[in-house]
């Protein structure tokens, strides 16, 4: 049995588990063949696989990146906060291209949600190993080209 296999099985049973909140032998038992009945079809679907169901990316690591990534979150809301808020709105809108040393298409789509994520900057289009971005400020734009938020993301992929 694959790793992916018993991740989602284990993941939907403890789903399963948390949203229901029935412990009867009964409800338990069609509780345990629903999971199979998904981890079944997933399978037979051809759907788990390592970027499907990127187990590489859990553990210790996704919880610091999550961390960092939501204090750069709350960083960022403040700062287009003061923007917003600010009597003269110093607003300087930019396009810029920031470059994805991600190894996997899937990195890449992590690195450029990551970027939406963070108030004040957009992802636009990712082609190859760029992402173009639009950031609402000057300083938006010089965070992402310092690239913290990249080599953050490739250490994650590794």
């Amino acid at each position: 049995m694959p790793v992916q296999t018993l991740s989602l099985a284990l993941t939907m049973a403890a789903l399963w588990l948390l949203l229901s909140g029935h412990t009867e032998w009964l409800i338990l038992a069609f509780g345990a063949g629903s999971v199979a009945l998904v981890v079944w079809l997933a399978r037979r679907l051809e759907v788990l696989d390592q970027e499907g169901h990127p187990i590489h990316l859990t553990g210790r690591g996704i919880l610091f990146f999550w961390s960092w990534l939501l204090w750069e979150i709350a960083k960022a809301n403040i700062a287009v906060a003061r923007l917003i808020l600010s009597p003269k709105m110093p607003i300087t809108p930019s396009v810029i291209e920031v470059e994805a040393h991600e190894k996997s298409e899937l990195g890449q789509v992590i690195y450029a949600n990551a970027i939406t994520l963070t108030p004040g900057t957009v992802s636009m289009v990712v082609e190859g190993n760029r992402i173009v971005v639009h950031a609402l400020s000057r300083d938006a734009a010089e965070d992402l080209l310092a690239g913290e938020m990249d080599r953050r993301i490739v250490a994650l992929e590794s």
